[in-house]
């Protein structure tokens, strides 16, 4: 695959969770190259400014977490390093992924029809509520979205969709997965591979959310701009992908 760039999301203190994926790379036959993970914890003062933290509250109803902001930039210093290359196509990982028997092929097959997509997320949380419009092989399927589907274990993008992404990621407003997948407002082809070839090792502690982290969410009237951003998102969501469905079909 010389047109796919492979990228490892990797903080330099998860030794551990880099040999783990190193082992599973290797054995479907895919180099790739590792991304220093911006640490939250000691983020700069530079990258601390990239987040907007009155609108991150006002959508995401809580503080934002030093975690959750060292994966975002680690997500777009992946995409922005993939600009820098010649590739066509880039396979972002972040280094708890587990992949499912077939994940080379599906792939594989993605790039052999590369004008029905910009961004695929291969994994999720949620379902997202996909409906398949195209058969990449006997066991996967190119699917929309219509739900809510987070998650940025494993996604694969094309120049378009990195583009996009460099000209609009910034500042942050949400968490990386609950972001990168609205494709109404970057412009860009979302879709879903169904069933997702990739999971999330939930045996790793997360890097992200430490578990001695108290519940931060807002209550009463403070959370109102929330749920009104989130009834938007959804019903956004929705008019995409049934526009997405219609043109897939």
């Amino acid at each position: 695959m010389s047109e796919l760039q492979t990228y490892v999301i990797n903080l330099d203190r998860s030794k551990d969770r880099l040999d783990a994926i190193t082992h599973q790379l290797d054995g479907l036959g895919l180099p790739f190259m590792r991304i220093p993970a911006v640490d939250g914890k000691q983020a700069s003062p530079e990258q601390k400014a990239c987040i907007d933290e009155h609108t991150y509250q006002r959508k995401h109803g809580k503080p934002s977490l030093p975690g959750e902001l060292g994966c975002y930039l680690s997500h777009v210093k992946a995409i922005q390093t993939f600009l820098y290359s010649d590739a066509p196509f880039a396979l972002i990982l972040e280094d708890d992924a587990i992949f499912g028997e077939g994940f080379v092929d599906a792939v594989h097959e993605l790039m052999r029809h590369p004008q029905k997509w910009d961004m695929v997320k291969l994994s999720g949380v949620h379902s997202g509520t996909p409906v398949s419009v195209f058969n990449l092989n006997a066991k996967y399927g190119l699917a929309v979205m219509f739900s809510k589907c987070t998650c940025s274990s494993a996604y694969l993008i094309n120049r378009t969709a990195a583009l996009a992404y460099s000209e609009k990621l910034l500042p942050m407003t949400l968490p990386y997965d609950h972001e990168f997948d609205l494709g109404w407002k970057y412009q860009i082809k979302v879709m879903a591979v169904s069933p997702f070839p990739v999971i999330h090792n939930e045996a790793v502690a997360t890097t992200i959310v430490p578990g001695s982290v108290p519940n931060l969410k807002f209550r009463g009237r403070k959370r109102w701009p929330t749920h009104l951003y989130r009834l938007r998102t959804e019903l956004s969501r929705l008019s995409y992908a049934v526009l997405q469905y219609w043109l897939s079909k």
